[in-house]
């Protein structure tokens, strides 16, 4: 049981008279789930899916306490007493379940993604002191704005104590408007805000006081903040250990976090990719708790029910934050406490649909999973009315989950993979530097499977023959891609492969590489830093604005880093028109101009995939058959899970 296996990972902890049941917490996230920026039916779905899971304590997303906190236009607004009716179905549903639910209080200052319409809206900050990632150049606030948004935080935490709910989560984290006081590198005002640590503290005291005039006794009041904002410009350690020293006699806990939000390297830490350690902040987290007497909680890529066992073991950390783990397995908790930690489905850090929806403004999900956000849709399969023979012709993800989904319902299932293993590209993909936890997908569907009772059978190719002599009421083809090679104009004996072939040791490249890049995603610049890690002198041409345009951000910004440290050139624009001995030629994709590579010993063809399709053709009008995932259009393996999960639960 828990208190064997994770025994101070399942230890009650009281903090303002509330018990938290455990030491998991979902802290606060982005869903982009909200409408009119009020807490909706999805978004009270998809936390009441985490509480039933059994996590000890939800942090919501940020409430705007001011009308300029509008950082984004589906951001949740504290700023009218019409808010309060959401946020009391959404603290009942969580707490019938045993959670306690706080939520964040939030003012961005100077870093504003977006607008409601389009255009660029007034920043206000400490000083005039612009932010380098999203282009803003803020407004100083005046000493009137100042008292407005701190009565804001006191009014918007007295909204949320009516609604029920058990605290508040003081946003100081990440380079939002309270580090903008705090840092001496942006505040550069030359009032009582501004001068020693105190004076610069002097913002976020009057927050907190405002918060408690506001609210009752037993209301919980914590603090995000970034331990190191991982940024020249940004908050250090020691200046934000000596902040939280000094105001932890005003606050219930301390939340620590790393990174800011103001540049494309320090915001690489808001949600760390899986290229970064696992857990890498418990250190830190162990030096600050070393130092504090109040409730420590630390978040950082924990993602397993082990990691967090270890880092309370060892005293680092009173509670952790494991968000992307609870967005892919709501049910984490209670597995953990039941003793199935195998039955956990651990989050890879892909970033892909979670942060990688938010940044595009659509509603988090999770690629393993994809009941995440769908919530409405997708809580419990509900049993099929008629058992049928089902047969699920490719064991990539989307046959997997296909098969995990259809057996769950009750139909007799059998997976059949051409190969010797189950995993499709998956195989590949973890095979690129610093991927290797991509493979984690396999392993969660192959467990997945296992526990609903699929039959596989690997190293066995369909045909129709087999399709006749098995007699399925269903044929579920996955079949998967193989890699496109575009018409180009080819000639001389220049050494031209595809990414599958280099990744498999099929091939041997020479000394001077070129990539191209058509997909704009992770396999190019993964097989550009592969082959220059390995010796070979690489330049990556990109048909595209830049490299990576097509990947979550995160990933994206920290990928670049990489190939940059390594001395990789850049093409961007760059289509691919033909070759002959030892020049690739190219044209400009925007003006068409020529763009030659000369000395190159061997061109790498990252293109893109087709369909692989055969089957179809043989199982016309003899059985009812359909096609998911690459088979049908290649995509990524997010939209592979969800066509099987889509497909299974409607058999």
């Amino acid at each position: 049981m828990s208190s064997v296996t994770f025994p101070h990972l399942f230890e009650p902890l009281e903090i303002r008279g509330k018990r938290l049941k455990n030491r998991i917490m979902s802290s606060g996230h982005d869903t982009s789930m909200p409408a009119d920026n009020l807490v909706n039916e999805q978004l009270i779905a998809y936390h009441r899916a985490r509480a039933k899971g059994g996590v000890g304590l939800i942090v919501l997303q940020v409430a705007g306490v001011h009308d300029s906190a509008r950082y984004t236009s589906h951001v949740l607004m504290a700023t009218d007493d019409a808010c309060i009716e959401g946020y009391r179905r959404l603290a009942e549903a969580c707490h019938a379940e045993g959670t306690v639910v706080l939520s964040q209080v939030f003012h961005p200052g100077r870093e504003i993604m977006e607008s409601s319409d389009g255009l660029l809206t007034v920043a206000w900050s400490a000083s005039a002191s612009p932010n380098e990632r999203f282009r803003v150049m803020p407004r100083a606030l005046d000493q009137a704005m100042i008292d407005e948004i701190v009565a804001g935080y006191g009014a918007a935490a007295r909204r949320l104590c009516a609604a029920g709910l058990d605290g508040v989560e003081i946003v100081a984290s990440h380079g939002y408007l309270p580090a903008q006081f705090l840092n001496p590198r942006v505040n550069q005002r030359d009032d009582g805000y501004n001068g020693d640590l105190d004076a610069r503290l002097r913002f976020l005291r009057e927050i907190i006081q405002s918060v408690r005039d506001n609210c009752s006794e037993d209301f919980i009041v914590g603090m995000r903040i970034s331990a190191d904002e991982r940024d020249p410009e940004g908050l250090t350690e020691d200046e934000t250990l000596a902040a939280a020293l000094s105001l932890q006699g005003q606050l219930d806990y301390l939340h620590l976090v790393a990174g800011t939000s103001a540049s494309l390297g320090g915001a690489i830490h808001i949600v760390p990719p899986m290229a970064i350690e696992a857990a890498y902040l418990a250190p830190t987290a162990g030096s600050f708790k070393a130092r504090l007497g109040i409730p420590l909680f630390v978040t950082g890529r924990i993602n397993q029910p082990q990691e967090a066992e270890a880092i309370l073991a060892r005293g680092q950390a009173d509670v952790c934050g494991m968000t992307r783990a609870l967005i892919c397995d709501p049910q984490m908790p209670n597995k953990a406490s039941a003793g199935r930690s195998d039955d956990v489905r651990a989050c890879i850090a892909c970033n892909q649909a979670c942060i990688g929806h938010f940044h595009r403004g659509y509603p988090i999900s999770c690629i393993q999973h994809p009941e995440t956000g769908r919530e409405l849709t997708y809580d419990q399969p509900r049993p099929a009315t008629v058992r049928k023979r089902v047969m699920v012709v490719g064991g990539g993800p989307a046959g997997m989950k296909a098969a995990a989904v259809a057996a769950r319902r009750g139909h007799e299932v059998t997976l059949f993979e051409a190969a010797g293993q189950l995993g499709g590209q998956v195989q590949l993909a973890q095979l690129l530097p610093r991927r290797a936890e991509f493979g984690g997908i396999v392993t969660n569907l192959q467990r997945e499977m296992e526990l609903a009772g699929v039959q596989v059978r690997r190293n066995t190719r369909v045909d129709r023959a087999l399709v006749e002599l098995e007699r399925p009421d269903l044929v579920i083809i996955a079949t998967g891609a193989k890699p496109y090679w575009p018409a180009f104009e080819r000639g001389g004996e220049l050494q031209v492969v595809d990414a599958w072939q280099v990744l498999r040791g099929e091939v041997q490249p020479g000394r001077s590489v070129l990539v191209t890049d058509w997909r704009g995603d992770w396999i190019a610049p993964g097989i550009a830093e592969r082959l220059a890690r390995e010796g070979h002198s690489v330049r990556l041409a990109v048909n595209g604005t830049h490299c990576g345009e097509s990947l979550p951000l995160y990933v994206r910004d920290h990928m670049a880093g990489e190939l940059h440290k390594l001395g990789i050139p850049i093409t961007p624009y760059a289509r691919l028109y033909g070759c002959d001995d030892n020049t690739v030629y190219m044209m400009h994709a925007s003006c068409g101009e020529p763009m030659l590579f000369e000395e190159v010993d061997t061109l790498v063809l990252c293109q893109g995939h087709q369909p692989v399709d055969d089957l179809g053709s043989e199982l016309e009008g003899l059985v009812a058959f359909r096609r998911i995932g690459d088979c049908l259009a290649p995509r990524t393996v997010e939209e592979a899970i969800y066509e099987g999960l889509k497909l299974a639960w409607d058999i």
